[in-house]
């Protein structure tokens, strides 16, 4: 059995406290990376952003479909100009003129047809262009609430990370003072069990909570009291004091 002076063991409290707290910041660091807001804000934020690529897709489509539609009335409105200029020049036969005069009114029926569409188009790109705007600002006020809570996880983390830091730094110079077969044994049942040593109080193991059996509470009792001893539920090393007896 492993042996180590009453007092040594009682010091086994302290680096307990400081793992305790360890432990504790551990956890609390962890619930911060798990907050169950991030999940629905980061699906939201790409939901939104995908939807926003496809209304920028179809105003880039209606764009190109407007210039279309300006270059085709420009073409039909040059070519009547050219045929009024002729027209109005009065030379050529008599059925030439007729035929251009006939062009010209065709011409000025699929111009009309041609500005309906460029008309429907402009209407359809004015009328994305403001959905894409809309949708632009959905993203940006999701972002900016994302963001929001990200950097209040992040500087929760960072102050719990300066505190990790110096409890570390803590444990780690008491530590230091420590037997190192004594501490290899309370690093080896901490590592194992998440408590090294707890006390022995009026018969309770405070590492499980219970009440220690009649059978272990003896043999516990009865030991020499520099003997390590532990807890048959939690399997933390008892410390033991006659004032907790």
């Amino acid at each position: 059995m492993a042996k180590a002076a009453p007092a040594e063991q009682m010091r086994l409290l302290d680096i307990q406290v400081l793992d305790a707290k360890l432990r504790a910041l551990d956890a609390q660091a962890k619930v911060l990376k798990d907050d169950p807001r991030l999940p629905d804000l980061h699906g939201g934020v790409t939901v939104a952003k995908s939807d926003l690529v496809v209304i920028d897709t179809e105003v880039g489509d209606l764009s190109r479909k407007l210039t279309k539609a300006e270059d085709d009335v420009a073409q039909v409105t040059a070519r009547i100009a050219k045929d009024e200029a002729r027209l109005n020049s009065g030379t050529g036969l008599s059925k030439d003129l007729v035929a251009l005069q006939s062009d010209i009114e065709s011409l000025s029926r699929r111009r009309s047809d041609l500005e309906d569409v460029e008309l429907e188009a402009m209407e359809a790109l004015e009328d994305a262009k403001a959905r894409l705007a809309a949708q632009q600002a959905l993203v940006d006020q999701m972002q900016s609430v994302l963001d929001g809570v990200v950097g209040e996880i992040r500087g929760q983390l960072g102050a719990l990370r300066m505190e990790r830091d110096a409890t570390a730094a803590e444990r780690a110079e008491l530590a230091a003072t420590f037997d190192a077969a004594l501490l290899a044994i309370y690093d080896r049942t901490l590592a194992k069990y998440g408590v090294g040593a707890a006390r022995l109080f009026h018969g309770t193991s405070e590492g499980s909570g219970m009440q220690l059996s009649p059978g272990d509470l003896a043999e516990i009792t009865g030991s020499a009291p520099d003997d390590v001893v532990f807890c048959p539920d939690s399997g933390a090393i008892l410390v033991r004091s006659p004032e907790w007896m």
